[in-house]
């Protein structure tokens, strides 16, 4: 979903003050120190390394995540954010709102964004790290401005951005970028002696923290279809649904570096693949039969998008001989709206209707492993841990930390600035 604009005027006060209340207008350029190829970037990262193997003072943590409404009033300017830049009138907007409606206008994403902000500074005070967690958000209130000016506020000008999603693609890696770079310039905060800078942690996917809680859960997920199920065989009448979010065609393929050849579905879906195959793996289920499919798409039907979707392959399989479906929220970090809409609603109700025994596995959350991997991964670029010693359990990784030129390209948009990355 596009990260643009909406009700702001686009003005620009004078650094420092505050910015309440509003979505930055998309940045005219990023500031950039002299020499460097990286926009925005702390020394260590400003030449564009792969991976940064210098230990860096950073001063703050910034956890950015997309944002949600928290009440009915919320609902439609939040989709206007959302949305903003594609002409879409409100009364298509009301068509995606009845999901929100249904829950009384309240995402849980902003709630579960604090309660894995307090998560995150009780395991840095458990370890002794003195680090404060700033939070901010894409697309609803408290936006990245407000969380820079509160940066500003602090003293602090050298942050390590943690976005709340985990894999590569334009909406949940380059955009989280671009809305750092207008955030920058919607403060006035990018320039200057005292200027702020931000790098971020690399993409997590693979990181043993997040890889986890989706091994314990499919392991216990399966457990009780089996309990439940009398004389189930798993391995001829089961099947995991890993399930991610849709994007369009067009824009997988120019996930991840395009030097790397990740062919049809670019690095997004790769990335995915890798993850499943160890979760089967390591949850001791490698004979149950698994697919990975997609959610949530939006956009026109002329435009072609990552298929097969949850609900089409949930209606083959009785054809194939299931009686029992594992849904597994793979992409997702934790249990936000297009969770439980789309999966717990949708999903399972499909399933239901297939005759299908169905069980929806939890997304990490606040899950020890989970928290104490970001936390690890802040400390990868505190103390600058040379990569080969870095963890990651696939072959994919350890991911960049440093985005590689022309990653992630948003094919209808093209190129607009952002930081963590090598330019363009």
């Amino acid at each position: 979903m596009a990260a643009v604009n909406i009700g702001s005027s686009g003005a620009t006060d004078a650094p420092g003050t505050a910015h309440r209340g509003h979505k930055p207008a998309p940045a005219a350029s990023a500031p950039c120190a002299p020499g460097a190829i990286v926009p925005g970037a702390t020394p260590a990262a400003q030449q564009g390394p792969a991976h940064v193997e210098e230990p860096v003072a950073y001063d703050a943590i910034l956890l950015a995540g997309f944002g949600g409404p928290e009440g009915q009033d919320d609902v439609i300017p939040f989709l206007r954010n959302v949305t903003s830049g594609r002409g879409i009138p409100d009364e298509r907007l009301e068509e995606v709102a009845h999901h929100y409606r249904h829950f009384g206008g309240v995402s849980p994403i902003n709630e579960q964004n604090r309660r894995l902000k307090a998560a995150l500074e009780a395991e840095l005070a458990s370890r002794g790290i003195d680090l404060p967690v700033l939070w901010g958000n894409r697309n609803w209130d408290p936006y990245l401005n407000d969380a820079l000016d509160e940066a500003k506020a602090a003293g602090h000008t050298k942050l390590l951005a943690i976005a709340t999603s985990a894999y590569s693609s334009y909406s949940s890696c380059r955009q989280y970028r671009e809305d750092f770079a207008d955030a920058l310039a919607d403060t006035g905060l990018g320039d200057g002696d005292h200027a702020i800078q931000i790098d971020k942690v690399r993409q997590f996917f693979d990181h043993p923290g997040f890889v986890q809680p989706f091994i314990e859960g499919v392991r216990d997920g399966i457990a009780q279809l089996e309990a439940s199920v009398p004389g189930l065989d798993r391995a001829t009448q089961v099947e995991v649904l890993f399930a991610t979010h849709s994007i369009p065609s067009t824009d997988a393929a120019k996930s991840g570096p395009a030097e790397r050849g990740f062919g049809e579905g670019g690095a997004y879906a790769a990335q995915h693949r890798a993850v499943a195959e160890v979760v089967m793996r390591e949850a001791g289920v490698a004979d149950v039969p698994w697919q990975l499919v997609y959610q949530s798409r939006s956009g026109p039907p002329s435009m072609p998008w990552l298929e097969p979707d949850v609900n089409d392959a949930i209606e083959e399989l009785p054809g194939a001989g299931r009686k029992a479906v594992v849904i597994v929220p793979l992409g997702f970090v934790s249990d936000h709206m297009e969770v439980m809409w789309d999966l717990d609603n949708e999903a399972l109700e499909t399933a239901e209707q297939h005759g299908l025994a169905a069980v929806r596995v939890p997304t990490p959350g606040t899950h020890p492993a989970y928290v104490a991997g970001l936390v690890d991964l802040v400390l990868e670029r505190v103390n600058g841990t040379p990569a080969a010693e870095r963890p990651a359990v696939t072959e994919l990784g350890p991911w960049y930390d440093v985005c590689r030129p022309g990653c992630c390209e948003n094919v209808r948009l093209g190129f607009r600035p952002a930081l963590a990355g090598i330019a363009p």
